[in-house]
C-alpha cells in the first residue's frame, strides 16, 4: 500500500553466507511470510507443540494485511465452488472463540462484530440475479447459507441512513468485521508469548533442500528447518517456483478511503463501506489489474466515494483523512491455493486473498493438514492441480 510501515523493528544479526549448524536447529517449521496468513499458521503449529521460527519481510514488502478491508465474510464466498463456501463458513464459526481466546492471551480486543454483513444493490434486477445464485448455492449447502432479502422499506428500517437510491440488499447472517491491525499486532504478539520466533526484516532470496530446507535471506544469513510454509503473499511468485510450485498468483489492487471520527451512523459493514470500531468510515471497494502498483489515484478513489455517498448520504459532509491502495494475492479462480511440494516433500504453499475471514481456520484447522495429522481438513480441492492443463 501506498503509505506501508512495520511496527516490528530489523532485528540485527551478523551477515554471514555460512551454512547453518544443522545439529542445532530448533524449528520444525520455518513459516516465510509473518503477516496475517503466516502468523496465523504459526500461532496453530505452537498450539499443536510445534517450534516454529518466522521470517518476515522488509518495509517495502506489499502488505495486505495492512490494507484490507477487516472483514469476516462469508456472502458470495464460494459461487461456483460449494467447498470454498463450506471453508470460508468453517473458518467464520471459529471466529468467535478464536478473538476470544487472543483477547484473553493478549489482552486486545479485536471489536469482533458477527450480528451480518450487507451486499447493496442500486437496481431490482441485479438484486434478483444475486438472490438467484444464492438460493443455487444454498441449496448444494443443503441449506446452510442464511441470508435475507431486504427491499428498500425493509432496509431503510435496518438502516435509517441509507440513501433512497439503494434498492436493497442481502443480508447474510454469517458476515462480520474487526479491527485488522489489532488482529495482526494479537498475533504477533501471542506467537512470540507462546515461544515461537519472529524474525522481521528478512526477505528471503533462496531456498534449497539438502537434509534440511535452507533459507538463504538477502542479506546471506541462512535459516533451517525441516519444514516450510511458503504463505509470502506476492512473494510466492518468486519463491514458489524454487520449491517446485506453479504458484499462479498475481496482484490485483484495490484502493480504501478512511473518514475523520463520526457519530455511528450505520448498525452493520458491507463489502464496500463499514463503520469501524473507532468510529471512521472505511470506503473500498475497487478491484483493478494493474500489476505491482499500489498507488492511490484519483479516478477510482473518486469512484469508490460517489458509490459510498450513494448508499448513505451522509457521506458527503464527512472528511477524509486518508487513502492507500493495497494488492491482493489471486489465484486464476480466486480461490486459496493449499498444496504440498511434489518435488520437494515438507514445503507447503499457502496463498488466498481472504486472510482476515479464513485466519481462524488457517489456526484451527489449517495445522492439522500440515502435520499429516487424520484430523486434517481434506483440502485437495485447493490444490494447484485444479490449474493443471490437461
Amino acid at each position: 500500500m501506498s503509505d506501508r510501515f512495520d511496527a516490528s523493528t530489523r532485528i540485527a544479526e551478523s551477515a554471514t553466507t555460512s551454512l547453518p549448524d544443522l545439529g542445532a536447529m530448533e524449528a520444525d517449521y520455518a513459516i516465510i511470510g509473518g503477516s496475517i496468513v503466516g502468523l496465523s499458521i504459526a500461532w496453530g503449529l505452537l498450539k499443536r507443540g510445534r517450534r516454529v521460527l518466522v521470517l518476515d519481510g522488509d518495509d517495502g514488502s506489499f502488505r495486505a494485511s495492512r490494507g484490507n478491508f477487516g472483514l469476516v465474510w462469508v456472502q458470495g464466498k464460494g459461487l461456483k465452488q460449494p467447498a470454498y463456501a463450506r471453508w470460508t463458513q468453517k473458518s467464520a464459526a471459529a471466529w468467535a472463540d478464536f478473538s476470544a481466546e487472543l483477547g484473553e492471551s493478549t489482552g486486545y480486543s479485536l471489536a469482533l462484530q458477527q450480528a451480518g454483513g450487507y451486499d447493496f444493490y442500486f437496481d431490482e434486477e441485479s438484486l434478483e440475479q444475486r438472490v438467484a445464485e444464492f438460493e443455487t448455492l444454498k441449496k448444494e449447502l443443503g441449506g446452510d447459507y442464511p441470508f435475507e432479502v431486504l427491499r428498500h422499506n425493509e432496509l431503510k428500517r435496518e438502516e435509517p441512513n441509507i440513501g433512497p437510491r439503494v434498492a436493497g440488499a442481502i443480508l447474510h447472517h454469517q458476515d462480520g468485521h474487526l479491527n485488522p491491525l489489532r488482529l495482526l499486532k494479537s498475533l504477533a504478539d501471542d506467537v512470540r508469548r507462546m515461544g515461537g520466533t519472529v524474525k522481521c526484516g528478512v526477505p528471503v532470496k533462496r531456498i534449497s533442500k539438502r537434509d534440511l530446507f535452507e533459507i538463504e535471506a538477502e542479506d546471506g544469513t541462512i535459516y533451517a528447518a525441516p519444514k516450510v510454509v511458503l504463505s509470502a503473499g506476492l512473494g510466492a511468485m518468486d519463491l514458489g517456483p524454487q520449491l517446485g510450485f506453479s504458484a499462479p498468483i498475481r496482484p490485483q489492487r484495490g484502493q480504501v478511503l478512511i473518514t475523520e471520527k463520526l457519530p455511528k451512523m450505520m448498525n452493520r459493514p458491507s463489502g464496500i463501506i463499514r463503520q469501524v470500531d473507532e468510529g471512521s468510515v472505511q470506503i473500498g471497494d475497487s478491484k483493478e489489474e494493474v500489476g505491482l502498483d499500489d498507488r492511490v489515484t484519483l479516478e477510482t478513489a473518486s469512484a469508490i466515494a460517489a458509490r459510498a455517498v450513494a448508499v448513505y448520504p451522509d457521506l458527503a459532509k464527512a472528511k477524509l483523512v486518508r487513502s492507500w491502495g493495497a494488492l491482493r494475492i489471486m489465484s486464476p479462480d480466486g480461490f486459496p491455493i493449499y498444496q504440498e511440494s511434489s518435488t520437494t516433500p515438507g514445503a507447503f504453499l499457502v496463498t488466498c486473498h481472504s486472510g482476515i475471514t479464513l485466519a481462524a481456520a488457517h489456526a484451527r484447522y489449517l495445522p492439522a493438514w500440515l502435520d499429516g495429522s487424520d484430523q486434517a481438513p481434506n483440502l485437495e480441492v485447493f490444490s494447484e492441480q485444479r490449474f493443471a492443463i490437461s
